[in-house]
């Protein structure tokens, strides 16, 4: 009987990846078991160190969904919309307490995801006139030059590096939400890693102990709750866990060990949350990690060192911030 319902369900999984984009065919994941543990060691995995907030420094400019990535001792926040709900082009040197605009992209966007490989940053897709941009590139201090191309154009995107590799996850081509985790090795061409169970666009997505976490997210207007592990080694995606309450447009970033969710918003504009998560990326369990000054989504994070930088963000009277936060683990 249990094998009729595992047919069943595969079925149900192939058919509602759907034929309406071809080009984002990927294999079909094989559902894995949650790792056994103990009830006392799921308690002392939880046991996640609080984060303290503080604020660091100002943009030059308030930004909302920048793509943001660490490299070396600095951190680029790139792109994003500004207060007018504009699309920017700015590349913007985060370092010590200041920030400055050092270069420009090509074009102006946001939605896009960032990554460090292999000691380069890059850019993943983004969206401008409604339409999901199909581009990678290399960024550099002064600008961007191309580096590949995505199958598809693809805004609402999520990155995180695992080795020599980013994995791109989610996203939204301008009509379809993309369920698709995508690998781009430099100098490689992208490649199909991966499926999540439904598409996502908005995730809180990191790479935790050679995993990436994805927590939230939505497909349409209702956000998520899920927390799911990617093996780029397998291919599978499995869920682990659940988020306290359903969350979309978070940022994601690793820290010691964890995951932490920070951020983000419910199914409305004005539903924005100030909480952060701390995810244990062994058994999914959840618990609270500290709470950023005002409820904001739409935010840029980062891992620097022992910190995390969120950066920017729209809190729930649609106000676009220019805040740098320094999250740190309590003594």
């Amino acid at each position: 009987m249990r094998s009729c319902i595992f047919a069943v369900v595969v079925a149900i999984l192939v058919a509602g990846c759907g034929s309406s984009h071809p080009d984002w065919r990927v294999p079909t994941v094989k559902p894995a078991a949650a790792p056994h543990a103990s009830p006392s060691a799921l308690r002392t995995r939880a046991r996640a160190p609080r984060l303290s907030v503080t604020r660091t420094g100002r943009l030059p400019a308030p930004v909302q969904l920048p793509a943001v990535a660490a490299r070396g001792a600095r951190v680029y926040a790139i792109g994003g919309l500004d207060v007018a709900d504009a699309s920017v082009a700015d590349i913007v040197l985060v370092r010590g307490h200041g920030a400055r605009v050092t270069g420009h992209l090509p074009a102006a966007l946001h939605d896009a995801a960032a990554a460090t490989v292999g000691g380069a940053t890059f850019l993943f897709g983004g969206g401008e006139a409604g339409a999901g941009l199909a581009g990678i590139q290399r960024i550099t201090p002064s600008g961007g030059r191309t580096a590949g191309r995505l199958p598809a154009g693809a805004s609402d995107v999520a990155a995180a590096t695992v080795g020599p590799t980013a994995y791109i996850v989610g996203g939204y081509t301008g009509t379809v939400p993309l369920r698709s985790v995508l690998a781009y090795t430099p100098g490689d061409p992208v490649r199909d890693a991966g499926r999540m169970p439904r598409p996502l666009r908005y995730a809180a997505v990191a790479a935790v102990g050679g995993r990436v976490l994805i927590a939230g997210g939505t497909s349409g207007v209702t956000a998520r709750r899920e927390i799911l592990s990617f093996d780029p080694g397998t291919g599978a995606v499995r869920r682990i866990g659940r988020l306290p309450v359903a969350l979309t447009h978070a940022a994601g970033a690793a820290l010691g060990g964890r995951f932490y969710v920070i951020g983000g918003r419910g199914d409305g504009l004005d539903a924005q949350h100030a909480a952060i998560y701390a995810v244990d990326p062994a058994s999914g369990r959840v618990a609270p990690a500290g709470r950023l000054p005002t409820a904001l989504s739409d935010l840029g994070a980062a891992t620097l060192g022992d910190r995390i930088l969120a950066i920017g963000g729209r809190d729930a009277g649609g106000r676009v911030h220019d805040g740098i936060l320094s999250l740190r683990p309590q003594p």
